[in-house]
């Protein structure tokens, strides 16, 4: 049984995952949307198409060329995947700002959901 891909909406409509996807060339935007999909259909990918940051929070990893495109998400009731943060990745590690932004999403997600 697929899972519900859903966009992190703000309160002002604002989709932020949407917008950086739109924001990249057509190429790395077409590998993005095939692992989604794929993640759709699986709800779970292992490594290296996944892994896991920290509580509930995952990332999607994505390598094009010589740049590395996180989509950090998280599972949901109702089997619904929810993308919550893009970034290019720069550094070694995740950074702890992107990872708190994630957070403040996901709680936010959680609290509007009703």
């Amino acid at each position: 049984m697929e899972f519900t891909i859903k966009y992190y909406e703000k309160e002002n409509k604002e989709k932020p995952v949407e917008d950086f996807i739109s924001s990249l060339d057509i190429k790395i935007r077409q590998k993005i949307f095939s692992y989604i999909m794929m993640l759709k259909e699986k709800g779970w990918l292992p490594f290296p198409y996944t892994s896991h940051i920290e509580g509930k929070i995952w990332e999607l990893r994505i390598k094009y060329s010589s740049n590395i495109y996180r989509i950090l998400y998280f599972i949901h009731t109702d089997r619904r995947i929810v993308l919550l943060h893009g970034f290019v990745k720069k550094t070694q590690k995740t950074p702890r700002g992107d990872i708190d932004i994630t957070i403040k999403r996901m709680n936010d997600f959680i609290g509007r959901d009703r």
